[in-house]
Order: structure tokens, then C-alpha cells, then sequence
């Protein structure tokens, strides 16, 4: 049984433990381009120095060799017959069942959208924003998130909202927060309701007691250097962070994988590719059915990754009693001193209040889930 896994983030480390969990004779093959993870969930403490780059970038060459996996570094250039074949820059690879897990990529279609930084591309853009904040002395600063017209669940903008409050926070320790004005934008009328219909009245009621401006429910039409351009006007802006919309990775459009209208691999509540047998799909790469609120989050990603690997190993042992993947939003919003729980599921949500506690659970949290692979 050779099973091979596309990626090294959260959902195909989760499809790399579980396959070899459920199929312990198994070769596995993981193929990514670095024999790394990046936590990027923590990206968030590298402006304030919380965090380096170097806490948050894992080599994984003694994980897999734990878990008995041959790594191959590699760029996916495509995924052909019926998922059995990975085309890479490095030659084919065969398999006898697949899961994609190699993430999505970020939509940078609006005009001038190189003016700004996109916070969760890694390291190096988080460290860019430390750069950024230390040189200046004053000055306005731009903070928003946009969406997937075609994919509403294709985006991440609880990390902008911890960006936010946790720049507000540094600034406030630094003893200059009164030479800075924040402005946070989005489309949205009422961002951050994918995590609970009271969600976004907290969270803009925290913005106004903060002095955080806003500037919501207009369509983005994009940037200058210094600007943020929207239908309902522009404003200026001498630091822009913005977290476009999500779509399918960028090898995806040359394949004959089933493609939603905004891009991703389609899968059901399996995880299983639509119309391929053997191949499945967790993460950001994978365009699933179930409620409008389930945005792209590591927590997701661990739960689909954990059905796709079990499912797969059914499906190659002949079985048909597939699972589903449970709809679940958890996170921690930090603000670098307190952290808001926000747990969603099909049966409602439960929103803490900001607690130093929570912020300290967020960072034992990254300690344990990193442990395992270091």
C-alpha cells in the first residue's frame, strides 16, 4: 500500500500520523517543496518580538523519520491519472491513494495590492511588519481582510483581528499608541460573523473603546503606496496590512480535478474527491459542503485531514463505511495580553470575554502542538 500525502502543513502532518496510525506496514510518501512546518498561527507575536522566526519554522526530517516516511522535495505540477500520478519538477510519482493537503494560495488580483503586506504568507512578511512598525514614528496604519466572492469560506481573518489588537497593545506598551491612528476596513458591513452572529457587534464595540476606526461595507477596488482605495471612498495609509480571499493551489488550474467556482478541489463530507476513487482532499486546498460559517482554519484543516487519511485507508482495504469530518470553528483571538474564545458549532457559539488566561492557554497550546514534531 503506497499512500502519498501533498504538503507539510497542519492538515498533512494530521493525514501523516493518522494514515500511518491506521495502515502501520503502509510506505508513505510525503512530497513539498521544504521539509518544513511553519506554525503560522503564532505569526502574530513576531511584530511585538514575542516570537523569532526561527520558534515557528519546524524541520520535520526527524518526525518522518519517526513515522517512517519518505520525503521527497518537490513542486506539484499536477495530478493525472484518476489521482494515481503526481507531476512534480522533479519527475512522476505513483500511488496507490492520495490526499492533498498542500494548502491553498492568496487571491492578489486587486490593483496595487503589492503596496500591501499579507501577514499570513510567512515568516518573512511578519517580520517585514516588526521592520515596518520600529522605523516609524508616527503615522496611520490600515488593517483589513477581503473574501472569495465564489468561496465565502475561503478566507482568514480572525489573524487580522489579532493583528490589530495586538499592534494597538504594542504600541500602547511603547508609550507612543497617541502618534498612531489604526483604521480597520472590510467589505463586510459586519466582519467576523462567521464566528457568531454576536461576534462582529464585540468586536467593533472593542475597536471604538481602543480608538480603532473602521471603515466597513464597501467593496475593495485596491491600493496605492499610501492609499486604500474602496467604493465607499479612500483613505490614507502609511502601513497597509490586507488578507485577500483564499483559492486552490497554484497547480490546480492545469488539472482535471473537479474545481469549485472559486477554485478549490471539490470533496464531500469524506473528504473524498468528487468522481476519483482513492484520492482525497483536507485544508485549504478542498472546497467542502456543509455550513457558511466554517472558514479556513488549522482546526478544520486537523479534523478533515484526520477523516481523509482514515477514509483512504478504508477505501484501499475495500471498506465503504467512510466517515464524515465534524463542522467546528474554534480560536483564540489574541490581543498580546488577553485572549477571546470563539468556539462555533452546528449547535451554536460560545464567545469568552477577553481573560489573561486565554492568552497563556493560546501559548501552551503552540508549545504542546509543536512538541510533536520537533
Amino acid at each position: 500500500m503506497n499512500i502519498t500525502i501533498l504538503g507539510t502543513g497542519f492538515a498533512a502532518l494530521t493525514a501523516v500520523k493518522q494514515a500511518r496510525k491506521q495502515a502501520p506496514n503502509a510506505e508513505i510518501t510525503v512530497i513539498a517543496p521544504k521539509e518544513e512546518f511553519i506554525y503560522l498561527p503564532s505569526l502574530i507575536w513576531i511584530p511585538s518580538g514575542l516570537r523569532k522566526g526561527s520558534d515557528l519554522r519546524i524541520n520535520l526530517h526527524n518526525f518522518f523519520n519517526r513515522q517512517r516516511v519518505q520525503f521527497i522535495e518537490a513542486t506539484v505540477e499536477n495530478v493525472t491519472h484518476g489521482g494515481r500520478t503526481v507531476v512534480t519538477n522533479e519527475g512522476e510519482f505513483h500511488n496507490d491513494g492520495l490526499i492533498i493537503a498542500s494548502g491553498g494560495r492568496f487571491i492578489k488580483k486587486l490593483p496595487g495590492i503589492e503596496h500591501a503586506i499579507t501577514p499570513c504568507e510567512g515568516i518573512p512578511a511578519a517580520e517585514k511588519i516588526k521592520q515596518r512598525l520600529e522605523s516609524m514614528s508616527g503615522g496611520t496604519i490600515a488593517i483589513g481582510f477581503g473574501a472569495n466572492p465564489n468561496e465565502p469560506s475561503a478566507m482568514r481573518g480572525g489573524p487580522m483581528f489579532e493583528f490589530l489588537f495586538g499592534i494597538d497593545n504594542l504600541l500602547r506598551k511603547q508609550g507612543r499608541r497617541d502618534k498612531f491612528k489604526l483604521v480597520f476596513f472590510n467589505p463586510a458591513p459586519e466582519p467576523g460573523k462567521r464566528l457568531g452572529p454576536k461576534v462582529p457587534e464585540n468586536l467593533v464595540k472593542m475597536m471604538r473603546k481602543k480608538g480603532i476606526e473602521t471603515h466597513l461595507g464597501h467593496k475593495m477596488v485596491g491600493f496605492d503606496e499610501n492609499t486604500v482605495k474602496t467604493e465607499g471612498g479612500e483613505f490614507h495609509a502609511d502601513l497597509i496590512l490586507f488578507m485577500p480571499g483564499m483559492t486552490g493551489p497554484a497547480w490546480l488550474p492545469n488539472s482535471d480535478l473537479p474545481k469549485s467556482a472559486g477554485g478549490m478541489i471539490v470533496a464531500g463530507q469524506t473528504c473524498q474527491v468528487e468522481g476519483y476513487q482513492h484520492t482525497f482532499v483536507a485544508g485549504d486546498a478542498g472546497s467542502f459542503p456543509g455550513p457558511d460559517w466554517q472558514a479556513k482554519q488549522a482546526h478544520a484543516a486537523d479534523l478533515q485531514a484526520t477523516v481523509a487519511a482514515k477514509n483512504l485507508v478504508k477505501s484501499l482495504n475495500g471498506e465503504t463505511d467512510f466517515e464524515h469530518f465534524k463542522h467546528e470553528l474554534i480560536c483564540i483571538v489574541d490581543t498580546l495580553k488577553h485572549g477571546i474564545l470563539i468556539k462555533r458549532t452546528e449547535k451554536g457559539t460560545t464567545l469568552l470575554p477577553p481573560c489573561r488566561l486565554l492568552h497563556i492557554a493560546k501559548r501552551a497550546f503552540e508549545w504542546l502542538y509543536l512538541r510533536q514534531y520537533r
